[in-house]
């Protein structure tokens, strides 16, 4: 790949996942871009776009493009690719505090555990600290994906 991509531009359509959207990196202009999986499908079943909003037509034209010319396209991660829980884990086991340590270790088990967990994080005033953490792990995600797809980037 001849382009130099922006990492924060990986970093950010990675973080922003969803259930039904797939984010690709267009690996001719070095563009991020997110796709619903409902544009796809209908991309791939060439429905046409005349009839809807201007702003309808323009995402089903990014899907048109994903679709003929999926070979210029690398998916990123996705949500189901990236472990938050085991980052918030990781995270806990960074604490030193032994009693705030134990007690977050043991918020973030079964039903609830994002809430709790960043509840806690508030409480203890170490939010700041958790996002910062946050951010290099997906720092980290990023750059290993792109060295794993051949793509340069620049920080």
């Amino acid at each position: 790949m001849s382009i130099q991509v922006k990492l924060q531009d990986i970093i950010e359509g990675i973080e922003v996942q969803a259930d039904s959207i797939r984010t690709f990196l267009n690996t001719n202009t070095g563009d991020v871009i997110s796709v619903s999986e409902d544009n796809l499908r209908a991309a791939e079943d060439e429905e046409p776009m005349d009839h809807l909003p201007n702003w309808q037509q323009e995402d089903l034209k990014i899907a048109y493009d994903v679709v003929e010319n999926f070979e210029d396209y690398k998916e990123l991660p996705t949500k189901f690719e990236i472990n938050e829980y085991e980052m918030m884990e990781d995270f806990c086991l960074t604490i030193r505090n032994e009693k705030n340590q134990a007690l977050m270790l043991n918020l973030i088990k079964g039903k609830g555990t994002f809430r709790r967990f960043k509840d806690i994080i508030v409480q203890l005033g170490i939010d700041v600290q958790w996002y910062s953490y946050r951010d290099q792990c997906y720092k980290q995600i990023a750059m290993e994906w792109c060295q794993d797809n051949n793509v340069d980037y620049v920080e």
